[in-house]
């Protein structure tokens, strides 16, 4: 996801807010719900005359979460009718990734009868959590990094490289997590990390090559293009040899993270030999590295005084009206993370919610890990309670302290004050994200053992553009209103991000899966979509580096058409294979 700061969403943001509303009466009221005398025919999603097999659902025998979801969701596919499948729902325990909602049985059991209604109930609810998982990432986990950046004073080039790349692939990583940790043993975030990676080297830089060229095209660095590319196509061979190999240890996980880390050594070391004396690079240092608050050049929220609104008159009084209207439906998508994420930037700094965020976060915290403590072990109630208990307690004691060392008219200042408030904002940041990935992840699984398509398929392509969208729009507006400079930075950005999320992301992944099962190897859930995605990225990344050199590390059509067209293929293998057209 594109990083970007301070930008008011509230118009954007109440047709989410709305189906939030909505869906959230009925994923409460659902589970109650009696089932409805069958028809036949109200399984419109009847999978029947599909292989009921784990291999067609996606699962493989040797997923790492060792619940038999393949066997039981395939004897769930067996079932015709929505009634029989809606009974045997409720006798056996969830067959998909278990998230707050058991959406097959939301599916089949709260919406009996009306499955266009729960195709669109769905479909609704998972552009909300593309949007909370995205504003997430974008509003509060970037806003940590930046402001522990500032105090940790990290230099441009490896604040670029680490804490910037981190805050755009924020939702890739931690859907890749949690498809690894207790998805369905990371058939989903495999797909999805390489969809992402291929998606951005292709169409992003594609439209990034389009959108310049239309000028006439621009002339990047060839050192750091050629460095970003050749990292990229090497990571790419490890995870090749990874997946023919098909299975990975946690040193082979560890290695492959290590990557990373001699790149971001490459590019600290080249940044202090060639560019010694040079100002930071506008547009990449910069926004990391305020060291004092945020400036006065952040766009602030909304503002709604008394005396704007007697300023508009009469005539914007149906406006004002209609703007309250989005703010009210705003705030079920916002005051949750607002009271439970502590933020200190300047031009959302407000007292009373800081002192309750110091309250709630320990308690979110402690009701978290008792819910996962739940789902791992049988743990008894007093258990539960006592882990509330000492939450809540907690809590009480930071707020009074935040009540107690807080400006009721600005944030903390200094960085002994700073960095507890910008590391606790960090830490309920990436519970909130990861809490939002595994719901995600939860429902595109479900949606795949529905509509009988592998959920694979659905993270290289459905996931993938959801969490890349953001590098698309916020990549060629840079390319094309930041200049030369600009343009560089969209460029890098197109193999940078892919980079991180390839060899942090998945490296991660496979490592805390790894380690789960050692000392026994973790089984790669390698399948004909992640081997396609691989192949295809191979080829989009020796296409740039053929034709950018011998056009003179120019970046114009010929670069961004042929990057197109070869997602366009890509796209093209993944529809046929899904219809059965190709084998």
């Amino acid at each position: 996801m594109a990083l970007s700061r301070g930008r008011a969403r509230t118009a954007p943001a109440a047709v989410p807010s709305a189906c939030f509303l909505l869906l959230l009466v009925l994923l409460l009221t659902s589970s109650s719900l009696p089932a409805a005398p069958g028809r036949d025919g109200d399984s419109f999603t009847s999978t029947s005359t599909a292989p009921a097999s784990g291999a067609v659902l996606g699962v493989t025998p040797s997923s790492s979460s060792g619940k038999g979801q393949g066997d039981d969701c395939a004897e769930l596919q067996s079932i015709d009718g929505g009634a029989a499948r809606c009974a045997y729902l409720r006798a056996h325990s969830p067959c998909s990734p278990a998230g707050y909602v058991d959406y097959l049985r939301l599916f089949y059991c709260g919406f009996a009868g009306a499955p266009a209604a729960a195709c669109a109930a769905l479909a609704l609810w998972l552009a909300v959590l593309f949007y909370l998982l995205g504003d997430t990432a974008s509003e509060y986990f970037c806003a940590s990094l930046e402001g522990l950046s500032a105090a940790l004073r990290l230099p441009p080039a490896v604040a670029g490289v680490t804490l910037l790349s981190l805050g755009n692939g924020a939702p890739d990583l931690f859907a890749s997590v949690v498809s690894f940790a207790e998805g369905d043993g990371g058939g989903v975030g495999l797909s999805s990390a390489l969809g992402g990676a291929l998606f951005v080297s292709t169409v992003v830089a594609g439209a990034v090559g389009l959108a310049v060229g239309a000028r006439g095209g621009v002339v990047v660095e060839w050192r750091g293009f050629v460095r970003d590319l050749c990292f990229l196509l090497l990571a790419l061979c490890y995870l090749l040899a990874v997946l023919v190999s098909g299975a990975v240890t946690v040193w082979v996980a560890v290695s492959f993270v290590s990557l990373y880390v001699g790149y971001v050594i490459i590019v600290w070391t080249s940044h202090c030999c060639t560019e010694q004396g040079k100002p930071p690079a506008a547009g990449l240092a910069v926004p990391l590295l305020l060291d004092e608050d945020y400036g006065d050049d952040v766009p602030s929220l909304p503002s709604h005084s008394k005396t704007e609104a007697a300023a508009s008159g009469a005539a914007s009084r149906g406006r004002a009206w209609l703007h309250c209207i989005a703010r009210a439906l705003c705030m079920p998508l916002y005051l949750p993370r607002r009271l439970t994420i502590p933020d200190i930037a300047a031009h959302r700094w407000s007292r009373p919610y800081s002192v309750a965020s110091a309250a709630l976060a320990p308690v979110l915290l402690a009701f978290t890990w008792t819910s996962q403590r739940h789902h791992l072990v049988s743990s008894s109630h007093r258990h539960s309670f006592t882990v509330l208990l000492g939450g809540a307690i907690l809590g009480l004691l930071l707020a009074a302290l935040a009540a107690a060392t807080t400006d009721a008219n600005s944030p903390p200042r200094g960085r002994k004050r700073r960095v507890p408030w910008l590391a606790a904002g960090f830490l309920m940041s990436v519970l909130w994200a990861y809490t939002l990935a595994r719901e995600l992840v939860a429902l595109l699984v479900a949606m795949g053992y529905v509509a009988g398509i592998k959920p694979s398929v659905l993270g290289v392509t459905v996931l993938a553009w959801g969490d890349s969208l953001g590098d698309l729009v916020s990549n060629v507006a840079m390319a094309v209103h930041g200049g030369p400079g600009g343009a560089q930075t969209a460029v890098s950005g197109c193999y940078a991000g892919p980079l991180f999320n390839t060899v942090v992301g998945l490296g991660l992944s496979l490592a805390l899966a790894a380690g789960a099962q050692h000392p026994a190897p973790f089984v790669v859930p390698a399948d004909a979509a992640a081997y396609e995605a691989v192949g295809f990225l191979g080829a989009a990344l020796a296409w740039a580096l053929f034709v950018v050199p011998i056009r003179g590390m120019r970046i114009d059509r010929v670069y961004g058409v042929g990057l197109v067209a070869i997602y366009l293929c890509f796209f093209a293998v993944r529809v046929f294979e899904t219809l059965g057209l190709w084998t």
